[in-house]
């Protein structure tokens, strides 16, 4: 119990620790860190043969989006357990428990006033992730570490980046995911929109 405790603190501002805590015991769900994730920033899955829920969230996320990410995959537990399979994974029921865990936090005690304004903007209507509304993303992104990299979902339809080594240009947007052509290759990929990819400039041949 005390290293849960303990967790909550390093990865979550202080002041949301405590709740997240309670959060974890009144459900009682397994609880992991993950090394960062490409496709996911986390997750929520029920195991029907042992009963069991589990929620992971990437190790890289800065105090405020790790938070954020929390509390998105609780509402979907909570919305499983009320609903099961009967409802849209991020439908009008997911939507309503995200706005009700997330608003005992949702003050500047938690959030600086910038990520207070856009979170409250947000959740008027919540989307399937926090990087597809681009105003929280990039609000979020303020309190990240040095990167040379952006969401796939930042770029705009023909810009070309680089992904696991890769050069891509992308082309369609679905979703979740964008249409994407490898440039060495000429195959199209589904790529996700929370893909971390490196914008590579295009060199003018004039």
């Amino acid at each position: 119990m005390q290293q849960y405790q303990e967790v909550f603190r390093r990865f979550v501002p202080e002041p949301a620790a405590a709740y997240c805590y309670e959060l974890w015991t009144h459900f009682g769900f397994e609880f992991k860190i993950k090394k960062s994730r490409q496709t996911k920033l986390g997750d929520y899955r029920f195991a029907y043969k042992t009963k069991k829920h589990t929620i992971t969230i990437n190790n890289d996320l800065n105090p405020y989006a790790f938070l954020v990410t929390y509390l998105h995959e609780v509402a979907h537990l909570i919305t499983f357990e009320e609903y099961g399979r009967k409802v849209a994974p991020h439908g009008k029921e997911w939507k309503a428990n995200f706005v009700r865990v997330a608003k005992p936090v949702l003050n500047e005690k938690t959030f600086p006033k910038p990520v207070l304004v856009a979170l409250t903007n947000y959740f008027k209507n919540p989307k399937a992730a926090s990087c597809s509304d681009p105003v929280l993303y990039n609000v979020l992104r303020q309190f990240d570490g040095p990167s040379e990299t952006i969401p796939l979902s930042q770029l705009q339809l023909g810009a070309t980046f680089e992904f696991n080594n890769q050069t891509y240009q992308k082309l369609e947007k679905k979703r979740t995911r964008s249409v994407c052509l490898q440039i060495a290759s000429g195959r199209k990929y589904l790529i996700s929109e929370i893909a971390s990819v490196t914008p590579v400039e295009v060199q003018s041949s004039e």
